[in-house]
């Protein structure tokens, strides 16, 4: 990097990156007064691209925040340093994992994967809504397939001193004709470098995906699912998850309880939720015509009203990471409780850049304290004993 005297924005990461001699920092002001503007004139999937440049590259500054005791939580036999983790969608291919865990992620969920590579749907396929902060997105499980990620997460694991907590997002191609073969054959490939799964049955951009979670398809999908997981695995058993959508009839969310509740089909978390189809408060803008899934600040109550609703339908029992609007250490302590364990953030950090990752936990820390609470786990659920 040598004496590198220079910024470089990046649009869909949200990046002020400020280049010394040999240290990057994050000039939060400068960032949010110039590089702002600057940066959402660009296409919003080529700054993604340069997002990704900059991760391989160095330009992404590593966080020197001290993660306090409080935020400290355990789940699944893992040790997680922080709560707040990056959702799949942007660290796509498996390519700045340690960059991002580097940046201040608790954890860092890759994907979604499909066995066979395949390039997504047709450009333009991500549109901002910047005046509701969010996102519309219909990528389409755009992937490089299962061979060349593994390779990737293979390398980071036993090569590179890495010691992060990585997830693993598996999705089906899109031609598919048997999508219980294509997540089997995921956890089967990532077994050796998946610290959690997680199966993507709720994408609205890949078509007929969300039919898997109609109750009689998801009972044979997560047995099958469930048997290879336990086939491969040794002693440990890697937690397996199920990341649902937030646009469920009230019987789809009985039904889907009714399956991860019971013993042949039980997961090991949920991830509520993915994008929503609805357009919720985004209707005066151009972009919200756009078909694909919303994200951002748009979809914070209604993500945190479901995790409430998992919770009280799991009677607690199975854990779960929220997602869905986070922006500030208020919105995920309501998801914390609400019912959530650990919490992602995806669009937030798009439109923040690192800051925010440092900010929600400042203010995490402090809600808790306040309400005297001495760890995360104290505070998971309270609203559902209301």
């Amino acid at each position: 990097m040598g004496s590198l005297r220079s910024f470089v924005y990046i649009s869909s990461g949200g990046f002020l990156l400020w280049a010394g001699t040999n240290v990057l920092t994050l000039n939060e002001k400068f960032y949010k007064k110039y590089v702002i503007p600057a940066f959402f004139a660009c296409d919003p999937e080529k700054a993604h691209d340069f997002l990704i440049f900059s991760g391989k590259y160095g330009l992404i500054p590593k966080s020197f925040y001290k993660d306090p005791p409080i935020l400290k939580t355990k789940l699944w036999d893992l040790n997680f340093t922080n709560p707040i983790g990056l959702a799949a969608g942007l660290d796509k291919q498996g390519e700045i994992t340690k960059a991002l865990t580097n940046v201040g992620f608790g954890f860092v969920e890759v994907g979604s994967i499909t066995p066979l590579p395949q390039p997504g749907n047709e450009k333009p396929r991500v549109f901002r809504l910047l005046e509701s902060q969010a996102i519309i997105n219909r990528y389409g499980f755009n992937s490089d397939g299962h061979s060349v990620v593994f390779e990737r997460l293979k390398k980071l694991k036993q090569h590179q001193n890495f010691d992060g907590i990585v997830g693993v997002n598996l999705g089906k191609n899109k031609e598919s004709e048997n999508a219980a073969a294509d997540y089997v054959k995921g956890i089967e490939k990532f077994a050796p470098v998946a610290d959690y799964f997680v199966i993507n049955i709720s994408s609205p951009n890949t078509p007929g995906l969300r039919n898997l979670q109609k109750k009689k398809d998801l009972m044979s999908l997560l047995s099958n699912v469930i048997q290879a997981r336990n086939e491969v695995c040794d002693e440990r058993k890697i937690p397996l998850l199920l990341k649902i959508a937030p646009d469920l009839t009230d019987q789809d969310k009985k039904d889907i309880a009714d399956v991860i509740n019971d013993k042949t089909c039980k997961v090991d978390g949920l991830i509520i939720s993915n994008t929503t189809v609805k357009r919720i408060g985004v209707y005066d803008n151009p972009n919200a015509l756009e078909p694909g899934g919303l994200s951002g600040k748009p979809l914070q109550e209604e993500s945190t009203k479901l995790i409430l609703e998992f919770y009280k339908l799991t009677n607690g029992k199975i854990p779960i990471i929220g997602v869905g609007g986070v922006f500030n250490g208020q919105d995920a302590y309501a998801k914390i409780k609400a019912g959530a364990s650990l919490i992602q953030i995806y669009t937030s950090f798009i439109y923040n850049g690192p800051s925010v990752i440092v900010n929600i936990k400042k203010e995490l820390e402090y809600l808790l304290r306040e309400d005297k609470y001495n760890s995360i786990s104290d505070a998971v659920g309270v609203d559902a004993r209301l």
